[in-house]
C-alpha cells in the first residue's frame, strides 16, 4: 500500500475549505427561536429536503458496505427499496399530516396527544438510545476506513482519534446554524460521495479489458455455478442472518424498519418537518424514495465489478489472480477498502477517502441535531415549564447547542464501543449497520400502530411496551443466547424478522393497557376521527 501524495492532501483540503466555507455561508443567518434551530423556520424547499432525507439514510455503511454486498452475493439488497416505497407512501397518509396538524417539532410529541406526556418522554428517551446505538456504528465504520487511510493502522488509538476527528468536523458544522446547515451540508456531502462512488466505477471500468457485453454475461453466470449475480428478487425461504436481503424480508421486516425510520425516528423526520406543509413534506419523502435506488445501485455495481476484478482471470487477460486477503493488520476488511489501499492511484484514493467522510458527516449532523432536538424538546423543556422556570427562546436554543455536545460525546463513546462489538458479531458491515437500530424501533413501532389505530394504551403500558420491544431483540441476539447458555434456546433469526416479532409483541404489550380516564378517552377520540380510512 502506498501513503498518502501531495494529490491526495490536495484533495482533502480542497474538501474540508469547502465544508468552512458552506458552514459558514449556511450559519450566517440568525437564529431566533427553537423553530429556527431545529425546524429551520418550516422554509425549507422539497427538493433539497429529499436530498437530506437521502444523505440521512445512506451513510459510510452504504459506502462501504453496499460494495461488499455486490462482491459478495448480488443485487437483492436493492430489492429492499421496495419496503422502503410502501413505508414512505404510508407514513405519507398517515403521520406527516398528523404532525403538521399538532405543529410539533419532534415526532413523539404526536404520542403526547395520545397518551400523555410520560410517553412523550419515554419514546424520546427509546430513540435516544437506538439512535446512538445506530449513528455510532455508522460513525464506528467511517473512523475504521480513515484510520487505515491517514495512520495506516487501525490500531485503536487511532481508530479513536479519528472518531474524534470526524466527530469534531460534523460538531464544528451544524453547532451554531441548526437544522438548516444540516439540510444544506447533506446536499454537499450528497453529491461528494456520489462523485466519488461515479469515480471509482469509471475507473475500474477503465481498469478491466473486456467489454460491458462480457462483464454483463460474466455476472449473470459466475464461474463458481452460484445463482446469478445480477439477481435482483431473492425469493429464498431463509429467515436465519444469511437470508436479510429476500423479497420475504423486503415486504414483512424492511416496511415496518422504513415506517420506524421515515415516520417514528427524529432523525430522518425531522428533515420533513422543515418543509412549509404536510403535502410538501410528503413529496419531499417520495421524491427520496425515487433517487435513492440509483444512488444504491451505484455502490452495488462497485461491489459486482470488484468481483470481475478479483475473481475472473479470463476477463482480466491474466492466467490467475493472486490471493485477495481481506484483511489489515490482522482485522478483516471489505473488498473494497482493499480495493481502496491496494489499487486506487494518487488523487482518486484521496477523493474516496472524503466520499466515506462525507457520507458519515451526512449521518452524523443529522443525528445531533434530531438528538438534541429531542433532549430540549421532550425532556429539557417540559422539565423547566413544570417547575415554573420562566426560559427565553435564546436559552433554549443554547440549550439546544449544549444538547448536540452531549449527543457528539454519546455517539463518539458507541463508535468506540462498536469497534469491539462488530468484531465479536462478525457480522457484514451493511447488516451489521442496519440491525443495530431494531433495538428502538421494535418498541416505538408497537406503540405507535396503538396510537393510530386502536383506542387502547396508556403511558404505562408505553413504557411496557417500549421496554419488551427492546428485550425480546436483545433475546434474539445470539450473544446474549451464548451468555444466557440455555440448551434450548439458541436460535438463528435474521434482523428484519426480529423486527416483525419484537414489534408484535410490543404492540400487545400497548394494547394491553387501556386509556385511564375520560380525558384520555376524548383524546383517543379525536386523534382517531383525522386519522384516514
Amino acid at each position: 500500500m502506498s501513503g498518502l501524495t501531495i494529490l491526495d492532501w490536495g484533495v482533502f483540503i480542497g474538501y474540508f475549505g469547502l465544508l468552512a466555507f458552506t458552514g459558514w455561508y449556511f450559519s450566517r443567518k440568525k437564529v431566533n427561536n427553537t423553530k429556527d434551530y431545529f425546524l429551520a423556520g418550516n422554509n425549507m424547499p422539497i427538493w433539497v429536503v429529499a436530498i437530506s432525507v437521502l444523505a440521512t439514510a445512506q451513510s459510510a455503511a452504504t459506502f462501504l458496505g453496499g460494495p461488499d454486498q455486490g462482491y459478495r452475493a448480488d443485487l437483492s439488497y436493492l430489492a429492499t427499496n421496495i419496503g422502503a416505497i410502501i413505508a414512505a407512501i404510508f407514513v405519507s397518509i398517515y403521520l406527516i399530516p398528523k404532525f403538521y396538524q399538532y405543529k410539533v417539532t419532534t415526532v413523539y410529541e404526536l404520542l403526547e396527544v395520545r397518551f400523555g406526556e410520560k410517553a412523550k418522554k419515554q419514546a424520546g428517551i427509546m430513540y435516544l438510545c437506538g439512535r446512538v446505538f445506530s449513528s455510532g456504528a455508522r460513525l464506528y465504520m467511517a473512523a475504521i476506513a480513515v484510520s487505515m487511510i491517514l495512520f495506516s493502522d487501525i490500531a485503536a488509538e487511532h481508530v479513536v482519534m479519528a472518531i474524534v476527528i470526524i466527530t469534531t468536523i460534523g460538531l464544528l458544522y451544524s453547532f451554531v446554524g441548526g437544522i438548516r446547515s444540516v439540510i444544506y451540508s447533506d446536499v454537499i456531502q450528497c453529491l461528494v460521495y456520489v462523485s466519488a462512488a461515479i469515480a471509482v466505477i469509471v475507473y475500474l471500468l477503465s481498469s478491466i479489458p473486456a467489454d460491458l457485453g462480457q462483464i454483463i454475461a460474466a455476472l449473470d453466470n459466475p464461474i463458481d455455478g452460484s445463482q446469478s449475480k445480477l439477481t435482483l428478487f431473492n425469493f429464498d425461504l431463509d429467515f436465519t442472518s444469511k437470508g436479510v436481503f429476500t423479497v420475504w424480508a423486503a415486504f414483512t421486516g424492511f416496511v415496518l424498519m422504513n415506517i420506524a425510520a421515515f415516520g417514528m425516528d427524529q432523525d430522518m423526520t425531522q428533515r420533513v418537518l422543515t418543509c412549509k406543509s404536510a403535502a410538501e413534506g410528503s413529496k419531499a419523502m417520495l421524491l427520496s424514495m425515487v433517487i435513492v435506488i440509483p444512488v444504491v445501485l451505484l455502490f452495488l455495481v462497485i461491489g459486482l465489478l470488484l468481483y470481475i476484478f478479483y475473481q475472473r482471470p479470463d476477463l482480466m487477460g491474466i492466467a490467475e489472480i493472486g490471493e485477495v486477503t481481506q484483511s489489515f493488520s490482522g482485522e478483516k476488511i471489505t473488498i473494497f477498502m482493499y480495493y481502496m489501499l491496494n489499487e486506487l492511484p494518487s488523487g482518486l484514493r484521496g477523493l474516496v477517502t472524503v466520499g466515506i467522510v462525507a457520507a458519515a458527516l451526512s449521518t452524523l449532523n443529522s443525528g445531533l441535531n434530531s438528538m438534541s432536538s429531542v433532549i430540549i424538546q421532550d425532556i429539557y423543556r417540559p422539565w423547566s415549564d413544570k417547575k415554573g422556570i420562566k426560559k427565553t427562546e435564546k436559552h433554549f436554543v443554547n440549550a439546544g447547542r449544549f444538547g448536540m455536545l452531549i449527543a457528539a460525546l454519546a455517539l463518539g463513546s458507541m463508535a468506540t464501543l462498536s469497534f469491539y462489538w462488530q468484531r465479536y458479531t462478525d457480522m457484514p458491515l451493511l447488516a451489521f449497520a442496519l440491525s443495530v437500530m431494531v433495538f428502538a424501533y421494535s418498541g416505538l413501532l408497537g406503540v405507535y400502530f396503538n396510537a393510530l389505530f386502536t383506542k387502547r394504551g396508556n403511558s404505562t403500558s408505553v413504557l411496557v411496551a417500549l421496554i419488551a420491544g427492546f428485550s425480546v431483540t436483545l433475546l434474539c441476539q445470539p450473544y446474549v443466547q451464548d451468555m444466557l447458555n440455555i440448551s434450548w434456546f439458541r436460535f438463528d433469526l435474521a434482523f428484519p424478522y426480529q423486527l416483525c416479532v419484537a414489534t408484535f409483541i410490543s404492540f400487545i404489550c400497548c394494547y394491553l393497557g387501556s386509556p385511564k380516564s375520560e380525558q384520555e378517552r376524548s383524546k383517543n377520540i379525536s386523534f382517531e376521527i383525522e386519522t384516514p380510512s
